[in-house]
């Protein structure tokens, strides 16, 4: 009886043909993001990722209110952010930091005042935190087409980010490329947001991405195994909200980044301990 009670709790939601789209997603997103999410750690462009995540906000609200592919949107916010950047560090006394914050403040504004005015159409707000549980066929082929495209990358680039992210001072005396690495990674950086943002939302896709590797990171210290937690962090934080999802009524796309938040914390938890028994055993 008990099993039998165990057993319709984790099969009732997958059978809403919903649940399945959602869930075949979430699993092609975490594939591409749980590995890409390792090299954004890694390299530390946790910040840039953040910020090439909300200059897409603007390009993507356009792409609504026109009719257009919210793809073709993104490409246009990315472009459009790029622009601004390059703008706001031409002012005199800006530093880079600074002109990278007004340049993406400025288009977050201007995404979330088309967004939310009292003219746009309703649903047109989903863009800020997605709709999982709404991905077409063409959102699951896009899926499909970037996890294969994201892992493809990062097969190709593999030893030159491993010479560019651990010895970048010398790696160009080895063969490496830093200049050109970094910008192939940032691409597929971007274009996973571009992907992801539709079933995650503007400002939540970040999680998926920056989440599961920081995890891993805690618990790995070499790049394949970290990759392979950050992975199954990114499989195990998306289905976890979907579970989320359908028993609390919560928004699929909150509930996967509240999930893979307190994946998070636990593995704060059980790192800080592993670190402390490593140190009495020392000790001893």
């Amino acid at each position: 009886m008990i099993f039998a009670s165990i057993w319709h709790t984790l099969s009732a939601p997958w059978a809403e043909p919903i649940v399945q789209r959602a869930g075949i997603d979430v699993a092609l997103l975490g594939v591409a993001s749980g590995a890409l999410g390792c090299w954004i750690v890694l390299y530390e462009l946790s910040y840039s990722t953040e910020s090439l995540s909300h200059a897409l906000l603007p390009g993507l609200v356009v792409a609504t209110l026109a009719g257009f592919p919210l793809l073709l949107g993104g490409a246009l916010g990315l472009a459009v952010a790029v622009i601004g950047i390059a703008l706001a560090q031409r002012v005199e006394g800006l530093g880079p930091d600074s002109a990278v914050a007004v340049a993406i403040t400025s288009l977050v504004g201007a995404g979330a005042l088309l967004a939310l005015a009292p003219a746009s159409p309703p649903g047109i707000g989903s863009i800020l935190f997605g709709d999982v549980l709404a991905v077409t066929d063409g959102d699951l082929i896009a899926s499909a087409a970037l996890a294969a495209a994201v892992l493809t990358g990062l097969r190709l680039l593999h030893g030159q980010l491993l010479l560019a992210g651990f010895d970048r001072a010398s790696a160009r005396a080895l063969g490496g490329r830093p200049l050109l690495t970094e910008l192939g990674l940032l691409t597929l950086v971007a274009a996973t947001i571009v992907v992801a943002v539709q079933a995650l939302g503007n400002l939540l896709v970040v999680a998926l991405l920056v989440g599961p590797a920081s995890i891993a990171r805690l618990l790995a210290d070499r790049v394949l195994p970290m990759m392979l937690l950050a992975t199954l962090a990114a499989l195990a934080g998306g289905i976890g909200g979907l579970y989320l999802s359908y028993y609390a009524g919560t928004a699929g796309g909150a509930s996967i980044a509240a999930a893979i938040v307190g994946m998070y914390l636990v593995a704060v938890g059980a790192s800080a301990a592993l670190a402390a028994k490593a140190r009495e055993s020392g000790a001893a």
